[in-house]
């Protein structure tokens, strides 16, 4: 702890929602630096990552927690039961809603397949609410996609639900919006001292923002061949007297077929994999890095508790 001013503030706020409504990219916004990975693919957050918003006197640990959706594998349960333990241990819960995805189909207008999963992925989060006794602030989110009418239809839409106290309107990637929602959290943090030196910008080790940057690269790269059957770990760290550090990181496959995906032709996909996330892991922190990437089939990782413990994840 680094301040004990009887006039700070700091307290735990969960962003929860329906998997790819925007919760990573609202954190990184809000924070101002990048702590949570950002694909287009649903479920890419796997664990809370905590990230730190100074607002005034008050210190805002964010906790970016997995898409809330309907789990089929053990792994989908765990993440889902990471996202409720994160709003029921925090100060302050905000609900993101993809708004123009959700209008479409409360509308009956051009909804897609994707928009009725996320409807309702909400709905389901709204009921959990009411089950875990929770109430939220609900932050409707890509505004920017719709007009007024329909945003006030949704904003009253939510409210007859009762769990939620206020509602900010808000696009997180163009940062509309945020002066509202960073102010409002502010003043709802606990009094207390800090938890985090006032430049601290995340509380995640290392060695797991190495492999969560990495996991970013590899989905990016092969997205459609290879949907969420991949899981990185960072297994050594060598510090090095120049300053530079060697990582060395495996990446998990479940089958043969999707480690000859991830290795590509004469290894040009794991090799751009690698250049890329070396790029982002040495401007993040701020020294040269040699990252060695391997890649190993391990067909039953995702219910593999030692595994996925290094996560924070538990599985039932």
């Amino acid at each position: 702890m680094t301040t004990s001013s009887e006039d700070t503030r700091c307290g735990f706020t969960a962003i929860i929602g329906a998997p790819n409504a925007g919760k990573s990219t609202l954190v990184n916004k809000l924070v101002g630096a990048k702590v949570s990975i950002v694909t287009h693919k649903v479920q890419t957050t796997r664990f809370n990552v905590r990230g730190v918003l100074v607002e005034g006197q008050s210190q805002i640990v964010l906790v970016d927690t997995p898409g809330i959706f309907s789990p089929k594998r053990a792994l989908d349960r765990a993440m889902v039961q990471a996202a409720w333990n994160g709003a029921a241990e925090a100060d302050k819960i905000v609900h993101l809603v993809d708004a123009p995805a959700y209008a479409r189909v409360l509308n009956a207008k051009g909804a897609k397949a994707q928009d009725q999963l996320a409807f309702k992925d909400v709905d389901r989060i709204i009921k959990g609410l009411k089950t875990h006794e929770l109430k939220a602030d609900l932050a409707l989110n890509k505004i920017d996609l719709l007009d007024k009418e329909d945003l006030l239809k949704l904003a009253k839409h939510f409210e007859e639900t009762g769990r939620y106290n206020e509602t900010f309107m808000i696009s997180a990637s163009k940062g509309l919006g945020l002066k509202a929602l960073k102010a409002r959290l502010a003043t709802a943090m606990p009094e207390g001292p800090w938890h985090y030196p006032k430049d601290q910008i995340a509380d995640l080790p290392s060695r797991l923002l190495a492999a969560e940057v990495t996991r970013e690269k590899l989905m990016l790269r092969v997205h459609e061949e290879l949907p969420y059957a991949a899981s990185v770990e960072t297994e050594t760290w060598e510090e090095h007297r120049n300053g530079a550090v060697r990582i060395g990181q495996v990446i998990y496959v479940q089958r043969e077929s999707q480690r000859k995906i991830v290795l590509g032709k004469g290894g040009q996909v794991i090799k751009a994999i690698g250049a890329t996330s070396r790029q982002e892991l040495s401007h993040m922190f701020d020294r040269k890095v040699h990252l060695f990437l391997h890649v190993k089939v391990r067909e039953n990782w995702a219910n593999d508790r030692s595994h996925l413990a290094l996560f924070g994840l538990e599985l039932e």
